[in-house]
């Protein structure tokens, strides 16, 4: 099945995804500041470059986006029609990486949490962020 559109086109679309600074990063770090927490952004010196990182914690946050991430059971994570081999293998690649980051960041001594892209929509923000502030400050492991 050939892509439906352009070269130009999808060049275009593929240019204008970020990956960081997203809407759905920019929640959690804007209620995070909001309720005094203090952190650091896409820190290279730990393995995966967490999206947040909080020293005081010894925590790690990575807000994942269901498509990249191929959330599981998830209405946003649709696989292409076209290409469709190249993108299982790319998006199983994101997904074994995100393990073994994790797996590291764990043997350094970091909790981890992960927060998807669905989570963050309106209809479940507020309880997935008072979640997330619960684990914070009841210093649950996860």
């Amino acid at each position: 099945m050939a892509d439906v559109h352009s070269k130009e086109t999808r060049s275009y679309n593929m240019s204008r995804i970020r990956s960081r600074d997203t809407k759905p990063e920019l929640l959690v770090r804007k209620y995070l500041f909001a309720n005094g927490f203090r952190y650091r952004l896409h820190v290279k010196d730990l393995p995966g470059k967490p999206d947040i990182v909080l020293p005081k914690y010894h925590t790690v946050i990575f807000v994942n986006g269901c498509f990249w991430h191929g959330h599981e059971n998830c209405k946003y994570f649709v696989m292409p029609k076209t290409k469709t081999e190249w993108w299982q293998k790319k998006i199983e690649r994101n997904k074994e990486l995100d393990i073994e980051n994790e797996k590291k960041l764990k043997g350094l001594g970091w909790r981890v949490i992960n927060l998807f892209e669905c989570q963050l929509k309106k209809n479940k923000i507020e309880l997935t962020l008072k979640q997330l502030l619960d684990k914070l400050t009841m210093n649950t492991s996860f």
